[in-house]
């Protein structure tokens, strides 16, 4: 579990594009939302594949609304419960079931349904919410940091063991 998040912080202080970083929480907050083995997830495995995100932000951030989505579950139910028992949508669903990969997809489920609405919902403020916070973060709290004669110090002291290494001394 600290692994991932070790990562992520390397990736807020490094010069990774906030933009990258916040396409991996975005992700992550689909598939940590929704059911894992769902075939909605394979889609967005395959988009984190094929562009340019933060295997780090991803992972961590999944490891995050994993927690997050067992808290929320009552709220996923009474959404996913609302949206299939709406009268005019009724026709919808019923064409669908009965489509083999939207049975797959198993979207009759009240959790299933509640929770990818909910995350696609979220998807675009969480995007631009994590580019802002990065930002914010690498502006202000990071450049603080830096100032620290503490940080320095252990800058230059990893600068040192590097140095160390090269010279291996008997």
């Amino acid at each position: 579990m600290l692994g991932p998040i070790s990562k992520l912080i390397k990736a807020f202080n490094s010069d990774v594009a906030p933009e990258q970083i916040s396409l991996g929480i975005a992700f992550a907050l689909i598939v940590g939302f929704t059911p894992f083995w769902s075939l909605h997830n394979l889609l967005v495995l395959l988009l984190v594949m094929v562009l340019r995100v933060n295997g780090a932000a991803f992972t961590a951030g999944i490891a995050l609304f994993s927690l997050l989505a067992y808290l929320l579950d009552p709220l996923f139910h009474h959404l996913g419960y609302f949206i299939l028992k709406l009268p005019s949508l009724n026709g919808l669903w019923v064409m669908l079931y009965n489509s083999t990969l939207w049975r797959i997809e198993n979207f009759n489920n009240t959790l299933v349904m509640g929770s990818l609405l909910l995350s696609l919902l979220m998807f675009v403020p969480v995007y631009f919410g994590s580019i802002w916070t990065i930002n914010k973060y690498r502006d202000h709290i990071m450049a603080w940091i830096n100032k620290l004669k503490l940080t320095r110090f252990l800058k230059l002291q990893g600068w040192a063991d590097k140095i160390g290494s090269f010279i291996k001394l008997k």
